[in-house]
């Protein structure tokens, strides 16, 4: 693998990692599992290119753990597999392995109170299964405000990422009524590592709340890393229950 393709694929593999607790966005919300509940967040089978490689994620996955009022444990990881993998290429790769607390700092419209909602979310970017062998971390501020016509999250997060880089990322998800058994969602983001490309994204889907806990989601994602262009399709579900017998 070249130098450059390298980088690009630090790059990508960083910022996936990134205030991920929310499908089928990148960024995140100001919310938290109950607790004792869990929430799990499922792709079972997403398509993603990037340049010319293509690869399958085959599953994606997320569990949020409600452990207190306002906290919740979160961990996440990713099955990736390369469709056209170059010699001496891993084909089959565990990416984007993380843990993480987010917390409730001001409760607010999602925790059915009058202000705008904030949390942090903080924790470690886990070693690769034949990826980044190193360990970074980051640190999420998420604003979210709900009104009838729709609702907006806002994200900031500062990390170092497993190549002890410096990267920030800037996020923004808009949501159709939430009142709406389907509801129109976007996401547009960018990101930016202290040695790399600047990446900048565009997510257009939707929610689907089947009922109280039970969610299912499909978005499709373009982004630009320097010259090189992404395309990736996400299906997915968000499934909650209570962990009390």
């Amino acid at each position: 693998m070249s130098r450059a393709r390298r980088l690009l694929a630090i790059v990508l593999l960083a910022h996936a990692n990134i205030a991920l607790a929310y499908r089928p966005f990148d960024s995140t919300d100001a919310d938290v599992a109950k607790a004792g509940e869990a929430e799990i967040e499922l792709g079972p089978v997403q398509w993603l290119r990037e340049g010319g490689k293509r690869f399958l994620q085959a599953p994606a996955a997320i569990a949020n753990i409600g452990f207190s009022k306002d906290r919740e444990l979160v961990i996440e990881g990713r099955h990736e597999v390369a469709l056209d993998p170059e010699p001496g290429e891993p084909r089959s790769a565990l990416v984007d392995n993380g843990a993480f607390i987010k917390q409730v700092l001001r409760r607010g419209v999602l925790q059915d109170e009058s202000c705008p909602s904030v949390a942090t979310e903080y924790g470690l970017l886990l070693p690769s299964v034949h990826g980044e062998h190193g360990t970074g971390f980051s640190l999420a501020g998420i604003i979210s405000q709900r009104w009838q016509a729709g609702t907006v999250h806002l994200n900031g997060v500062l990390a170092r990422t497993r190549e002890h880089e410096p990267d920030m990322f800037l996020g923004t998800i808009l949501e159709g009524p939430f009142a709406w058994a389907v509801r129109p969602v976007a996401e547009v983001f960018t990101e930016r590592t202290s040695h790399g490309p600047r990446i900048d994204s565009l997510l257009v889907g939707a929610i689907w709340r089947v009922r109280e806990g039970l969610s299912f989601d499909a978005g499709v994602r373009s982004a630009q890393v320097g010259s090189e262009a992404i395309h990736e399709l996400r299906l997915g579900l968000t499934w909650a229950f209570s962990l009390k017998r």
